[in-house]
């Protein structure tokens, strides 16, 4: 028996679920189904975009219609496009057993005549996005007169793009007798407004603390000099060198130029802003879900109703204006229960911002450095060892070895290593050697110590010792249980593990000195499974470039320029702030999509 079936769901919906595979009914759904399913009620629910709100409305809602009715019972609200037509998918495998139902999406940018005709066919629940909406109750194509329920996804977001005149002017077509939930990750001034003129007496649950970010973000900060933004953007994304990320700017401008910076560099990325067309922006988000684009620069307003489960980090490159818009910015990862990193790139003049978000999400950022050029190389250096043991052998070059052992005879192992390895080692020692310190130094405290999302105490840099790590995400960890691993087997205390970076199948932590031999000790011989897991003091102790995961292939990006690269490539060897250079450009591969495709 599933926790689902204690709900109150009927049975076909029961098995509409098992079909889809939930197990466990998310905080929001187990709060929400029951209060919606035994009684008439207004509902305001606050909850993390990325816990499961929509079938916290959607089962209730499917059960709760008439199938054998064709009026319009149920609207639903959402401010994109792209949440629209994905509740509307979302509902369509809800209600798979349910005959009759009809879940119609009505939004801009597609035919209206179309949509007025879906609409005529009957359709008991619509989906649509405000602006759509109030111009087809304007012409007469839709009737919500006699709707029962009226569900308000993702209200904050819908008010913060300024639909509040638009809602007011829909919600007075509908009946007073409906029911309303009201679905919100924060809950402004504009929300409560709303819920006071709309609705009557709403019952409210909260998951987590009200206003507050998802637990399974860690946040981190990086000091630097104004025109060193987007060097230290690079290096955040060299670090993590399978990133999968958006990354948010404030206007249109920065947006496209900070994605065209990119793609020269080499880097898979697109841009997603007010300025493109429908059909661009639904090629931007085809190649994002599909992983072709790793790094998407966007606006706050046009990333709203993106839904990808799996994104890694979030890259403030500049803080918004609003402190329920990072909420909304952090919420893009750490979703469906897994972890993720929010960065912020800030200059000193910022760090007041910084203390404010931690007050209204009640987290702890973690302050730290943007990585040296030693520390990437060290990273990708063991990035390209895992990436060559990984690979899947083809035989077709068994055709080609004999000459090939011709070519490299005379060579033994251990030369042979070195110079695999230094094909991708070179590019990035050649372009980070002798780079400068893009770090600025913060005011105050911060400065001199760090501490982790979960309260580590402030420990002095002085002192720390960074070490190397054989496990990653390939065995199941991420920061938290990475810590938690390391904190139980040493036997250390909370606040003694930090600064934890996960990468793909290795791994970077800091302890304080003093706990070193009792580290080396415990990981000498050490075995997990059958397999060594080795710890080794790292090289490179600066500790920088925090992060999680990430998802950049490099043989999406290219796999670096070498010395045949042509002369107009030459020379973008220099880290400079207006740098056009990057390690990560490549002739030898044509990138994932040309820059025309985005822009």
């Amino acid at each position: 028996m599933t926790k689902f079936e204690a709900l109150g769901l009927k049975q076909s919906l029961l098995n509409a679920i098992s079909d889809l595979g939930f197990e466990s009914p998310s905080e929001v759904q187990e709060k929400a189904i029951p209060i919606l399913l035994e009684s008439e009620t207004d509902l305001v629910a606050l909850a993390q975009t990325g816990t499961g709100k929509t079938a916290a409305f959607g089962f209730p809602l499917i059960q709760k219609i008439d199938s054998e009715s064709r009026t319009t019972q149920g609207l639903i609200l959402s401010p994109t496009r792209e949440l629209c037509l994905q509740i509307t998918n979302e509902l369509t495998l809800y209600s798979k057993y349910e005959k009759g139902v009809n879940v119609v999406a009505i939004y801009g940018g597609a035919s209206i005549t179309d949509q007025a005709r879906q609409i005529k066919r009957g359709a008991q629940i619509v989906v649509a996005t405000p602006g759509r909406m109030k111009d087809m109750i304007g012409r007469g194509l839709v009737d919500i007169s006699k709707i029962d329920y009226c569900v308000l996804d993702e209200a904050d977001e819908m008010l913060n793009m300024g639909f509040m005149e638009d809602i007011k002017d829909i919600l007075s077509n509908t009946p007073k007798e409906k029911s309303t939930w009201l679905f919100s990750a924060t809950m402004p001034r504009e929300v409560a407004v709303i819920a006071k003129k709309f609705m009557h007496s709403p019952q409210e649950i909260t998951v987590g603390t009200k206003n507050s970010g998802a637990t399974t973000v860690q946040h981190e900060y990086y000091v630097v000099g104004g025109r060193d933004r987007y060097p230290a953007l690079k290096r955040l994304a060299d670090t993590n060198p399978d990133i999968f990320s958006v990354i948010f700017c404030r206007t249109k401008r920065d947006t496209q130029k900070v994605a065209e910076k990119l793609i020269e560099d080499g880097y898979n990325a697109g841009a997603l802003h007010g300025d493109l067309s429908q059909n661009q922006r639904d090629l931007v988000m085809n190649s994002f879900r599909k992983k072709q684009i790793q790094m998407l620069v966007a606006t706050d307003v046009a990333a709203r109703g993106i839904d990808v489960d799996d994104i890694t980090h979030v890259i403030n490159y500049q803080l918004p204006d609003e402190i329920e818009t990072y909420t909304h910015r952090s919420g893009r990862t750490g979703r469906a229960g897994k972890s993720g990193i929010s960065m912020v790139i800030v200059t000193r003049s910022e760090l007041r911002k910084i203390k404010a978000i931690e007050n209204k999400i009640q987290q702890d950022f973690i302050s730290k450095k943007i990585p040296t050029g030693m520390e990437i190389c060290e990273i990708q250096l063991y990035h390209l060892a895992n990436k060559i043991k990984d690979t899947k052998v083809n035989e077709e070059v068994d055709n080609y070895l004999p000459a090939i052992n011709d070519v490299l005879q005379g060579i033994d192992r251990e030369e042979l290593i070195k110079k695999i390895v230094s094909v991708e080692f070179t590019r990035f020692f050649n372009y980070y050697n002798k780079t400068k310190d893009l770090n600025t130094s913060d005011s105050g405290d911060r400065a001199e110590r760090g501490r982790s999302r979960d309260g580590d105490s402030r420990i002095p840099a002085d002192g720390n010792v960074r070490y190397f790590i054989n496990v990653g995400e390939k065995d199941g960890y991420d920061w938290m249980s990475l810590k938690d691993f390391l904190r139980d087997t040493v036997n250390l205390g909370k606040d003694d593990i930090f600064k934890v970076d996960v990468k793909d199948s290795f791994s970077f932590f800091n302890t304080d000195a003093a706990a070193t031999e009792a580290i080396l000790k415990t990981f000498t011989e050490f075995k997990v499974d059958g397999r060594f897991v080795n710890v080794e003091v790292s090289k490179n102790p600066g500790g920088g470039g925090g992060g999680g995961r990430g998802r950049r292939d490099r043989s999406r990006s290219g796999g670096g320029r070498d010395s045949r690269d042509n002369d107009r490539n030459k020379g973008r060897r220099r880290d400079r702030s207006a740098s056009k250079g990057s390690p990560s450009s490549s002739s030898g591969k044509r990138r994932t999509k040309r820059k025309s495709d985005f822009f």
